[in-house]
């Protein structure tokens, strides 16, 4: 048998690179730690071929496994996120106007950009009181069309249902609750509606109960956002018009926090 050539060796070298990376990101949905044999039947691969994987990653102590064979992630990889996220520029100046959003508004405040389809929590924060708090994380993701944040960053970029069918197809999209736009034309009728007032609303169309409110904020003074800030309610403690109402005092302090041309 001849040996493998250079292009079969890079090619296994991917595979099993692919695989470490699968192994990893599987670790991150199981923060109270998974086995061996819940890891392999997930990603559908052999015991021996994951096990490998995590002798990779606990080398590089970015797994660690526990008692009784469980996996978890490791304080490695821990540390390199939060010194990343820490180190990013518009850490330092989205947390402050957090932190003050929340606390005037007695309601969770996020910030979060768009990444495709989805939409991703670079920051948040939790009002200083109230027993009530939302599941939201950092890094964690949601469906653009039915968040006040997707709808926020997509109503200067989708101006037809075309482009609207094109973005998020295949229609309709998964009816989360009784009030979650499903279909392009619902779709294209709320971005618009956006564009002209200036902001976004979700309606309890993510999660039943919980209202939002976003603005598109534009960090490097580009055209595009950067991301949008939002405020999300229990809507037993305060109504989308209440959110509403709340939407000049909003935008002052954001514009107080980041600059004037931060929002528009």
């Amino acid at each position: 048998m001849n040996p493998p050539s250079p292009a079969e060796n890079s090619e296994e070298r991917l595979v099993g690179a692919d695989r470490v990376i699968a192994v990893l990101t599987e670790l991150a949905d199981h923060p109270l730690g998974v086995t061996l044999d819940e890891l392999a039947s997930t990603l559908h691969s052999s015991k021996p071929t994951v096990h490998r994987a995590l002798a990779t990653l606990r080398r590089a102590g970015l797994a660690d496994m526990t008692g009784r064979g469980v996996y978890v992630l490791g304080d490695e990889y821990l540390r390199l996120a939060f010194r990343n996220l820490d180190g990013r520029p518009e850490t330092a100046r989205i947390q402050p106007l957090l932190e003050e959003l929340a606390a005037t508004c007695g309601e969770t405040a996020h910030y979060a950009v768009l990444s495709g389809t989805d939409i991703v929590y670079r920051a948040k924060m939790d009002p200083p009181q109230g027993a009530v708090r939302l599941t939201s994380v950092i890094g964690g993701r949601n469906p653009a069309y039915r968040t006040a944040v997707g709808k926020a960053l997509l109503s200067g970029r989708l101006t037809s249902v075309q482009e609207v069918s094109d973005w998020f197809g295949p229609f309709p999209l998964e009816q989360r609750t009784a009030n979650t736009l499903t279909t392009p034309e619902q779709l294209l009728r709320e971005l618009e509606m956006t564009r002209r007032r200036g902001f976004a609303v979700d309606d309890e169309e993510n999660e039943v109960g919980v209202n939002c409110l976003a603005l598109p904020v534009h960090l490097d003074g580009s055209e595009i956002p950067s991301g949008a800030v939002s405020i999300s309610a229990v809507r037993f403690r305060c109504s989308l018009d209440q959110l509403v109402d709340a939407v000049p005092a909003i935008r002052e302090t954001i514009a107080r926090r980041l600059g004037g041309g931060a929002v528009r």
